[in-house]
């Protein structure tokens, strides 16, 4: 009996010693390894609003863009920011409180953002043959008609639904720095103007903007000119970077809203050329008035 105990321990000892070189045989030989997988796999954290502008910067380019625009209705607007990941890191309004402006539009001006972003591309989309070396600008405006029946990205509006778990919160805080948003991942898919994409020096895309409040031509318009008081429409050509393309035919405002529909003989939406008009609305701006966009 003592001679099976012996032999039992003798056994526990032997496994123990190899676990423990094994493990340590794994440190020593894996540290490439282990600091990959501590590694974030994508370009910016989740949550992680360092790339963009704050509460403050975003409330004084509502306010400032809301003044300088006066088509459509002339309301006060929403605005939101979100990064490359669809997380919301400023949410503001342009009145005097939350109650000046439409409520319903505090989570629209997200759903815009996160839209814009999600389908705006930069260089970084091209390799191996595929994506596009200059990157590809879609403004929400842009995908009135492609998704459409018939449009080449109909069901896309049916996608990536808004996250209501996220949307609301308490209302005291909305449009504050506190937003309940702040931090979280809103989605949403939105196809009628207010929407853009944000990007940074060197045309790097960092995340979108998204207005609403208004008609979607005016919110079009207003949140072109947030983005531009926030400097984060680095499309245009330089001496060593193509500008971002996009599909307006304006290489100065490369995801403009686009007026080319036509009356359906058939009924129902009208017919755009380009596959990516937006209908006119009450009291339409000149959207070739708009700041062209900066290298």
């Amino acid at each position: 009996m003592n001679k099976n105990i012996n032999m039992n321990a003798k056994r526990v000892v032997f496994v123990l010693a190899v676990a423990t070189f094994s493990a340590a045989l794994l440190i020593h030989l894996s540290p490439a390894r282990t600091a990959i997988a501590a590694a974030p796999q994508n370009n910016q954290d989740p949550g992680g609003c360092s790339s963009l502008p704050g509460f403050s910067a975003l409330k004084s380019a509502i306010v400032s863009a809301t003044a300088a625009e006066t088509s459509g209705l002339n309301n006060q607007m929403w605005a939101t920011l979100v990064n490359r990941d669809g997380a919301v890191c400023a949410v503001a309004f342009s009145g005097v409180n939350r109650g000046a402006q439409w409520p319903g539009s505090r989570v629209i001006s997200a759903q815009k953002a996160n839209t814009a972003n999600a389908f705006s591309l930069d260089s970084s989309s091209s390799s191996n043959g595929s994506g596009h070396p200059a990157g590809l600008a879609l403004s929400t405006a842009n995908l009135y008609s492609a998704v459409q029946p018939g449009g080449n990205l109909y069901g896309l509006q049916h996608s990536n639904p808004v996250d209501t778990g996220v949307a609301y919160g308490a209302a005291a805080n909305y449009g504050t720095a506190s937003d309940p948003m702040v931090g979280q991942r809103i989605g949403g898919v939105n196809v009628f103007g207010g929407g853009l994409a944000l990007y940074a020096s060197g045309h790097v895309i960092v995340g979108g903007v998204g207005v609403s409040g208004d008609t979607s031509c005016a919110d079009h318009n207003i949140a072109w000119r947030v983005r531009n008081a926030l400097g984060l429409d680095h499309m245009a050509p330089t001496g060593s970077l193509p500008g971002v393309g996009g599909v307006s035919g304006d290489p100065a405002r490369p995801d403009n809203i686009i007026f080319d529909i036509t009356p359906n003989p058939n009924g129902g939406t009208g017919n755009s050329a380009g596959g990516f008009g937006h209908p006119k609305c009450i009291n339409t701006g000149d959207p070739s008035a708009l700041p062209p966009v900066q290298p």
